[in-house]
């Protein structure tokens, strides 16, 4: 694989663990790193960030190798792995560092993110989508025992 080629993403759809977790299995996501993004404060940390006071979003920053996995089925990924219509809300989950967004890292990105959006709207499989579509900004990785953290412990999701 040429690194060259290798593009970034980066979503929130709730806690971080299992978005990474989605994301880490899915062909063609060469890396990702969990961390902190779409916020004011300068080099959060978890206990700031849970406050809910930074606004920081709990997010996942991949790398992917486009020539396997397209930008839009990674949109696609996003969609199918939470629920877009809860604000600041995902399961059990409260607060706006669990929203739904999509930070995008170019013209391109924002374009498909919008027409994606839209064509979850048009089908009426989710009513009132909250999800934002925002500039991605400084991203934070988050402390190393966040890294991976499900797969270190031989899980598959956040719930038991």
């Amino acid at each position: 694989m040429n690194n060259k080629k290798v593009k970034k993403a980066t979503f929130a759809a709730g806690c971080f663990w299992g978005v990474e977790e989605k994301f880490r299995k899915l062909d063609g996501v060469v890396s990702t790193v969990v961390g902190y993004t779409g916020g004011t404060f300068k080099n959060p940390k978890y206990e700031d960030v849970s406050t809910g006071k930074t606004g920081h979003a709990e997010a996942v920053r991949i790398e992917f190798d486009p020539s396997i996995v397209s930008y839009e089925k990674l949109l696609d990924f996003f969609w199918d792995m939470h629920n877009p219509t809860t604000l600041n809300r995902q399961g059990p989950d409260i607060g706006t560092q669990y929203r739904s967004a999509i930070f995008f890292h170019d013209g391109e990105q924002k374009k498909a993110a919008e027409k994606s959006k839209k064509n979850q709207e048009t089908s009426k499989r989710f009513k009132n989508i909250v999800t934002q579509i925002v500039k991605a900004s400084e991203f934070y990785p988050a402390e190393e025992y966040h890294q991976k953290y499900l797969m270190k412990r031989g899980q598959n999701t956040c719930r038991i």
